[in-house]
């Protein structure tokens, strides 16, 4: 039970990951405009990964998609590549899940592939949770680095005089970079939980089939029984009676007046 519970609790905690993931890459609200120095302004600015949209005062918002690749910073292509390699590797990985929970019989399917399919999901689990958290991360970076670039230069602006004051807009994290951190977390703490349930489904002791071993005779049984040391093979008199052998009769001087079978033993 412990390991049925791990591994549903696992597989549970995975999918919200990668559906958080999804929902993550899909947001627009990466990187928000920062309004602590202005805080009414008519326009409010917000990027994505695959768009930036205004919106301004009315309520009217107006998105336009990056349309070109290669004028896009490398950090920020790769910040695209890593979520799309999680979100990749957590599909795959549920997949394999849902064929690996235990409460499923599929065929006569043994419980050691099921644990090799638990297992090799709870990996691609965690790459996934480990990519998302990445590529948040990397993000991150960037808008901090870009952030206190853009105050040291408004600031040496209004240092030159208030005509010559620098306005420029910085940019905070949004709430898609929570979003990603939360679902990076819940796929790398559900592989884990995978990759431990996979202990408890391999089987402890090897199974080895009974082998059951038959005389050659139809007559010939053998019986267990304490064991009786002997000098040599000596033949028993009353076996040999039981048998069908009588003994000869001997003489006064104790020879047979004919040869049995018993002396050329």
């Amino acid at each position: 039970m412990p390991t049925t519970l791990c591994q549903v609790m696992g597989f549970l905690l995975s999918s919200l990951g990668v559906g958080g993931s999804i929902m993550a890459t899909a947001m627009d609200t990466w990187s928000t405009q920062d309004l602590y120095d202005n805080p009414v302004t008519a326009v409010f600015q917000y990027q994505g990964l695959w768009r930036s949209c205004v919106r301004q005062s009315s309520g009217f918002t107006e998105c336009r998609p990056y349309f070109t690749i290669l004028g896009l910073p490398a950090m920020f292509q790769a910040v695209r590549a890593l979520m799309i390699v999680g979100i990749v590797l957590g599909i795959l990985g549920l997949f394999v899940c849902i064929f690996a929970l235990k409460c499923i019989r599929i065929g006569s399917m043994e419980d050691t592939a099921k644990a090799n399919m638990t297992l090799t999901s709870g990996v691609m689990f965690i790459v996934a949770g480990l990519c998302a958290i990445t590529g948040v991360s990397v993000f991150a970076n960037m808008l901090v680095t870009n952030f206190w670039m853009s105050t040291t230069n408004m600031y040496q602006g209004m240092g030159m005089g208030m005509g010559m004051q620098n306005v420029q807009n910085r940019y905070t994290f949004g709430s898609a970079l929570f979003v990603g951190w939360v679902a990076g977390g819940l796929a790398l703490v559900g592989g884990i939980m995978m990759c431990l349930a996979c202990k408890g489904l391999i089987p402890e002791e090897s199974r080895y089939k009974a082998v059951s071993y038959n005389a050659s005779g139809r007559n010939i049984s053998y019986r267990t029984g304490p064991y009786k040391a002997g000098s040599g093979y000596e033949a028993d008199p009353k076996a040999r009676k039981g048998m069908g052998y009588e003994e000869a009769p001997r003489s006064e001087d104790g020879r047979r007046p004919y040869p049995s079978k018993y002396d050329y033993v």
